[in-house]
């Protein structure tokens, strides 16, 4: 079981990250939006990445909605930029996971987080038969152009419920840290 205020501190988690990285520059604007339901707005070409952030009470997927099209190549992809649109993007999207779990790690001490790995949209009607505590999906607009989704995906081992102070100043800049 996940509270009320756990499910809020996940979603305002979620919100400070993704304002944090997936805009490229810290000028972009970022709006994000609760959508109705997972996959809302894919069209047939709509992709995912999927992200997860395990412990030993939850597992929390972080799943980024988007359709590699002009707009978003644009976006991500800087002229003299010689990567494939994925490879960029994949670290976005790694960047952005990577802030929760910073966030999540001052209440959860012992998380491990996935690689991102890219699925069609399609497998998105399959999040239910997780039987998640929290199933949250975001319309996420980046500068008015670059149209994204976001789906977070939480489901509970054990009883859940935490209060996470998202009005802390971020001091990392996402750099790798080695233990």
């Amino acid at each position: 079981m996940i509270t009320s205020q756990a499910k809020d501190s996940f979603e305002r988690i979620f919100r400070k990250a993704a304002e944090a990285r997936l805009p490229q520059n810290s000028g972009d604007t970022c709006e994000i939006v609760p959508l109705a339901e997972a996959g809302e707005g894919a069209t047939k070409d709509t992709q995912v990445v999927v992200l997860t952030i395990s412990s030993i009470v939850f597992r929390l997927l972080l799943i980024l909605h988007f359709d590699e099209n002009d707009s978003t190549r644009g976006y991500y992809l800087k002229e003299a930029d010689e990567r494939p649109f994925q490879e960029a993007f994949l670290e976005i999207c790694n960047l952005c996971c990577g802030a929760m779990n910073q966030e999540l790690l001052r209440y959860f001490p012992d998380l491990g987080m996935s690689t991102p790995y890219v699925l069609s949209a399609r497998c998105l009607g399959h999040l239910p038969a997780l039987k998640p505590g929290l199933l949250s999906s975001y319309s996420v607009m980046l500068n008015g152009s670059v149209q994204l989704a976001a789906t977070v995906c939480v489901c509970a081992h054990a009883p859940i419920d935490f209060l996470a102070d998202t009005s802390a100043i971020e001091e990392s800049s996402g750099e790798l840290e080695l233990f």
